[in-house]
Parts: structure tokens; sequence; C-alpha cells
């Protein structure tokens, strides 16, 4: 069963993980797939923490942000995009797609965190799990980036 939300189709029943955690393909794989999706739909910095030590319900952090409700539309809709291409899990979850301030879409063994400017300044989620280790990726392998 799916609900399509602003042209995305999300899944609202949880899938079984096409990956294994911790091997080829696994969540760290599929994080910076999604955190590459998201760097080629905004100019702001995307990064992916490794929460798994910390946090026990999921492994990796991807957080970036949109300029707008809509560029942070346009990120969403590029990471499930990117993870569905990539054989990535089904979304287990999307919360706040509606006013897009903060959008969160749990794929169970990461969780992507695209917030609004304000927001993302505001709720300081970074600062929040500055003890988790912040994975070192290359945006410049996400290609040409646009202003979505």
């Amino acid at each position: 069963m799916t609900s399509s939300v602003n042209q995305l189709t999300v899944p609202v029943e949880p899938a079984v993980a096409a990956f294994a955690p911790g091997g080829a393909g696994g969540a760290l794989d599929l994080a910076l797939v999604a955190a590459r999706a998201a760097a080629t739909k905004t100019l702001e910095e995307t990064s992916v923490l490794d929460v798994g030590d910390l946090l026990g319900i999921t492994d990796y952090f991807v957080v970036t942000a949109g300029r707008n409700d809509r560029q942070v539309r346009a990120i969403v809709d590029e990471v499930a995009r990117g993870v569905r291409e990539a054989g990535g899990t089904q979304t287990r979850r999307v919360e706040g797609l509606a006013g897009a301030e903060w959008v969160l879409v749990d794929y169970g063994s990461f969780v992507v965190h695209v917030f609004g400017l304000e927001a993302r300044a505001r709720f300081g989620l970074e600062r929040l799990w500055s003890d988790a280790p912040s994975v070192a990726w290359d945006s410049a392998l996400a290609g040409e980036r646009s202003q979505g």
C-alpha cells in the first residue's frame, strides 16, 4: 500500500531491507547515496552523522536543508529516487512533508532530515548530536548542483 504526497509515493508499510547493515550496499552506502542525491538539489551543507552507537534505533542521520518549501520537497523527492534506484529499502515513514519545515524520512537503518534554513538553525540537529562522528563524503561526487 502506498500514499502519494506532493508527487512523492511513500510506502506506508515497512519493507524488508534489501541490504545487510554494514555490508556492501549496507546502511552507510545507502546513507551516502541519500546525501549525494540531496546535494544535487541544494547548495546548503549536507552532513552524514554516525549515530548508531549513541542512538540504537538507526545507524546514520543525513542532514541537509533547502531554502524554501519547494526546494525541501525537491530534495526529499530526489533522495527517494536515488535510494530507490540504488536498490535500497523503502521508506518506513515520512513526517513533516505538508509543512516542509522539517521533513524526516525514515529508512530504518538511516534517517534523512531535510530542513528549511530557519528550522535547521533553530533545531541545531548537528549540534545536538555533536558526539556522533561525522562521516566524510565527497559532495563533488554528487555531480552538478541546482538550486531546486
